[in-house]
């Protein structure tokens, strides 16, 4: 029987949800896996929210559709929260990601009552840490591999280091910094 894996990304233009979506798509299709990972975003502008997905399944997968009852949801900007219905669809049995330096406890209430494991990680701090400036996508996609088990972490990290090193040939040193949010990410992520 077929595992499909459905996950939902809410972020904003320019912060990087598209690419880590891409990334994991990529990461799980070398690790023998059907994958997909689109974006779904019109004419918006920097700073405009767009959302973006993955599905990634042991067997081909034959629907091509945004996805409307992911397993996972990704929240890349906390301000969406006040503005996007993030759990809309959001199955209780799988987890939200939220990037936050608040608690789990503490961002409940602002999730439409959503009853499933809630998960936050602070990728700004992560992020200024191992990068040295404000990328969340990398910490995200850390935390999203942790939380949903999707695939083994040090596959994973293994996987990462090989696509780090070809989309930076030139900037070498961005690959380490890389290596170590998603490292961090996947420790420092809160309520699992």
């Amino acid at each position: 029987m077929a595992k499909t894996v459905e996950i939902r990304w809410h972020g904003r233009g320019g912060q990087g949800a598209k690419t880590a979506s891409l990334l994991l798509a990529e990461v799980a299709f070398n690790a023998g896996n059907f994958v997909q990972g689109f974006p779904e975003y019109g004419p918006e502008r920097m700073g405009a929210p767009i959302t973006a997905y993955n599905r990634i399944s042991n067997e081909k997968i034959r629907v091509h559709s945004n996805i409307y009852e992911p397993d996972y949801v990704v929240v890349v900007d906390e301000t969406l929260l006040g503005s996007v219905d993030v759990t809309a669809g959001l199955k209780s049995s799988g987890a939200i990601i939220v990037n936050t330096e608040k608690l789990p406890a503490e961002i409940q209430g602002h999730l439409s009552g959503y009853m499933g494991k809630i998960c936050t990680i602070d990728a700004r701090k992560v992020s200024l840490e191992t990068l040295g400036k404000y990328f969340p996508n990398t910490p995200m996609l850390g935390a999203v591999v942790k939380v949903s088990g999707v695939m083994e972490e040090e596959k994973f990290l293994n996987d990462m280091k090989k696509s780090f090193a070809h989309k930076f040939a030139t900037k070498p040193e961005v690959i380490e910094g890389n290596i170590k949010a998603i490292e961090m990410s996947m420790k420092e992520v809160n309520g699992i």
